[in-house]
């Protein structure tokens, strides 16, 4: 049988859930695996790919700040890495080669396919790394425009310059986060921000309660943050009665398409979540 030995590198790690998650997945499909945390500085980047190759690693995770940088020792990516320019899934093929994935678009839209975006408007907080793959998933999904509202029009330039000549084919539009007053025409906002993040801000949400009150009744609000499980914009949502997603069903999904690029088996959903809710009880006691 197979030993599915696979790492996740980056710098700083912390407490992730990814070992939770991946070792739920093994059991509930009945694999031999392990998974590991690597703390990997950007100048250690082609010494730790060395050592995962030398050690018989089964492929691995790549989080900040090597998402990018990776995608210069691949030999082959999918589309996705195309579209946003940005690798979190690799597996190291029988001949040493490096194939790229990135499973957080996927993971992304996964929740949302239960609802019809086609030509619909969303709005998405924030101009970073996460909000690419925000953006490729919506457009995936049929979205016809997308106002992105940032901090700093100016800085977020060629970022959202990028993003028009990807999807030509929808409206994009860039707006200082300081004139973002009703939402009343907007069918789903997005936080791809920090901004309520366990130990940054977490009382603090990107919409405050007039902007939340002014969507429509059936609009969705998507928070990627996942620590803590309710977040300040969550509050909000359940508050005003409106439909929210949590950041974690982002974070489980895009698990469960790693697995099925390793192992060629996609675990249960509910049973991952399952397991990182009891990690989180068992954290945060």
């Amino acid at each position: 049988m197979t030993n599915y030995k696979l790492a996740l590198i980056g710098y700083p790690l912390g407490h992730s859930l990814s070992p939770v998650l991946y070792n739920a997945a093994f059991k509930q499909l009945g694999l031999e695996g392990s998974y590991e945390l690597l703390p990997t500085e950007s100048e250690d980047l082609i010494s730790r790919i060395k050592y995962l190759r030398a050690n018989k690693y089964y492929g691995f995770n790549v989080t900040i700040p090597h998402k990018v940088p990776v995608s210069l020792f691949l030999a082959k990516f999918d589309e996705n890495i195309n579209m946003v320019g940005a690798v979190n899934t690799v597996k190291i093929e029988d001949d040493m080669s490096l194939s790229g994935y990135n499973t957080d678009v996927d993971g992304f839209m996964e929740p949302l396919k239960q609802y019809d975006l086609k030509n619909k408007h969303a709005a998405i907080i924030g101009t970073g790394g996460a909000s690419r793959a925000v953006c490729a998933g919506l457009y995936k999904l049929g979205i016809k425009k997308i106002d992105f509202y940032t901090r700093n029009v100016i800085n977020s330039k060629e970022t959202v310059d990028i993003l028009r000549n990807k999807f030509d084919k929808i409206e994009i539009n860039s707006i200082q986060t300081s004139l973002m007053e009703s939402l009343e025409d907007v069918d789903i906002v997005v936080n791809t921000t920090p901004l309520g993040m366990k130990n940054f801000d977490e009382e603090n949400s990107p919409l405050d309660d007039k902007q939340v009150e002014s969507l429509p009744n059936n609009a969705i609000i998507y928070d990627i943050v996942y620590n803590p499980l309710r977040t300040a914009l969550i509050s909000k949502a359940i508050r005003y009665n409106k439909k929210f997603i949590c950041g974690l069903d982002m974070l489980v999904w895009q698990a469960c398409y790693a697995m099925n690029i390793w192992c060629g088996q996609m675990p249960d959903f509910n049973t991952l979540k399952i397991s990182a809710l009891e990690e989180f009880l068992l954290y945060q006691n």
